[in-house]
Parts: C-alpha cells; sequence; structure tokens
C-alpha cells in the first residue's frame, strides 16, 4: 500500500504548475552566506529549516515528515525537538529530502528537469562509488581500493555540495512564502477610513492638509487683480443695447394675426363642388 502511494505522490508532484523560486544552479547566487552554512553545518540547517517549514509549530512534527515507513511510531509527539536532532544528524539525506517533499506538496511545485538531472547524477555517483568499494574489498588490489577511495571522495564532495544548494533553494522559497522579497504586485489596498456622525472632526483624507498652500504663495486671486466688469466699463458715449427709440414707432408691436385653423363653418364656400 505504501509504495502504491509514494508513486502517486510521485506522478502527482510532475503534474504541479508552479516552479522554485530559484533552481539549484543559481540557489548560491540567491543567498549564498546560506548556502556556505548549510555547507559546512548542514545538519543545523536542516533542523532550522524542518522548523521553518512547519511555521515553528513542533506540534505538527512527524519523523521524515510522513513520507517514511518510520513515522509517526518514534514517540514524535512526546519530544518533537530530540526526534527531528535526532533524524537530521542519523538521516541528514532523508531529512532534506522530507523537508523538500513537504514544501513541494504545500505548494505545488516541481522541479524542473535540469535539478532532476543534478540530483540523479549525486546519487548515480553515490551508488557506483558503493558498488567500486564493495569491490574493492572483495578482490583486494591496491590500486582498485585507491581508485574507489577517490570515487568516494568525489561522490561526497558532490553529495555535500547538492544537499547544500538544495538547502539554499528550500530556504529562498519560505523566505518567498513569508513576504521577505517585499508586497506583493497585486496586494489587496489598505481599507479608507471613512468619517462618522460621531467623530467631532472628519479624518484628513482627500483634503489639503494643514498648512497648505504654503507661506508666501500668492492667494487665490491675487490682491490687486481687475474685479470683472472693471469700474468705468463700458465707456460712457458708447450705444446701449438696445439703443433708445427702437424698434421704431409704426412698427407692430406683435406679430400679425394668423386665422383661426380649421376656417369656420363657411368653409368650403357654396359653390365648391362637393
Amino acid at each position: 500500500m505504501a509504495p502504491k502511494f509514494d508513486t502517486e505522490k510521485m506522478q502527482e508532484r510532475q503534474n504541479f504548475r508552479n516552479v522554485w523560486h530559484t533552481d539549484l544552479t543559481h540557489s548560491i547566487q540567491g543567498d549564498t552566506p546560506y548556502c556556505c552554512f548549510a555547507l559546512w553545518c548542514a545538519p543545523c540547517a536542516s533542523y532550522l529549516l524542518r522548523k521553518r517549514a512547519l511555521y515553528n509549530d513542533m506540534s505538527r512534527y512527524t519523523c521524515c515528515a510522513g513520507y517514511m515507513p518510520c513515522s509517526g511510531r518514534c514517540g514524535e509527539a512526546k519530544c518533537p525537538q530530540l526526534c527531528l536532532a535526532t533524524e537530521v544528524f542519523c538521516c541528514f539525506g532523508t531529512s532534506v529530502a522530507s523537508t523538500r517533499f513537504l514544501l513541494q506538496d504545500e505548494f505545488q511545485i516541481q522541479t524542473t528537469q535540469c535539478d532532476n538531472c543534478i540530483i540523479g547524477f549525486m546519487v548515480c555517483l553515490s551508488q557506483v562509488a558503493c558498488i567500486f568499494s564493495i569491490v574493492a574489498c572483495i578482490v583486494g588490489i591496491d590500486e582498485l581500493s585507491e581508485a574507489s577511495q577517490l570515487l568516494s571522495c568525489l561522490a561526497d564532495m558532490v553529495y555535500c555540495t547538492v544537499c547544500a544548494c538544495m538547502q539554499t533553494q528550500h530556504k529562498v522559497e519560505m523566505d518567498k512564502r513569508d513576504g521577505k522579497f517585499g508586497p506583493q504586485p497585486m496586494a489587496v489596498p489598505p481599507p479608507q477610513v471613512m468619517s462618522r456622525i460621531d467623530q467631532a472632526t472628519p479624518p484628513a483624507i482627500g483634503y489639503p492638509p494643514q498648512g497648505y498652500p504654503p507661506s508666501g504663495y500668492p492667494q487665490h486671486p491675487p490682491q490687486g487683480y481687475p474685479q470683472h466688469p472693471p469700474q468705468g466699463y463700458p465707456p460712457s458715449g458708447y450705444q446701449q443695447h438696445p439703443p433708445q427709440g427702437y424698434p421704431p414707432s409704426g412698427y407692430p408691436q406683435n406679430p400679425p394675426a394668423y386665422p383661426q385653423y380649421p376656417p369656420g363653418p363657411a368653409y368650403p364656400p357654396q359653390a365648391y363642388p362637393k
């Protein structure tokens, strides 16, 4: 039942639409100091990241974030801090992967093909180094033993580097979640304050602030500006409108009276044919 569940979860992660804020190849540029911290003190970084992924609520902690058969069977509810410390020191790789799966499922993040290639190369190199070490122990050839040691050293270097980049990637993603990159472009505007009747003085929203306009600014209208219309306008002797004696005498005051319509009973005349 568990393998089937894990397979379904992996298929769901492939259909996720979101991507990491920074990929593994650019995570060191995203936060160089933290990448160095995750490289030299990897278990501490894993502990802090898992606690932060749980929103600092250790009552939600489950061993390996619930992705392993031992999850929920290690007494995590009694002492989650001790269980998490044991997980990051004894099962470091699993703790990093569990935190990664936890963030992916929460934010529906898919891993890019480039990141998958880097992680797959790390896993394959570790497996090849393990196989070479076993063969060298069985055969007992010195040259093969030295080659297996070099390969194991290279695999460890790749493992530590990739895990540091992965933890930096997780940290940057949680910085984005917690709003440390500034406000979102579509943030909700702040609520407006409306004046109320019970307020002695309404808020100054939408009104000019006190002391505006500044001192020395000309008033509106400035003093000394000519009135409208100015005194003495129009000049004396200017013909008034309408001029005196208009209209001339004898001009009909009202328009002529038109005949009533329709005409009276005398219409049409008697000689008009019916």
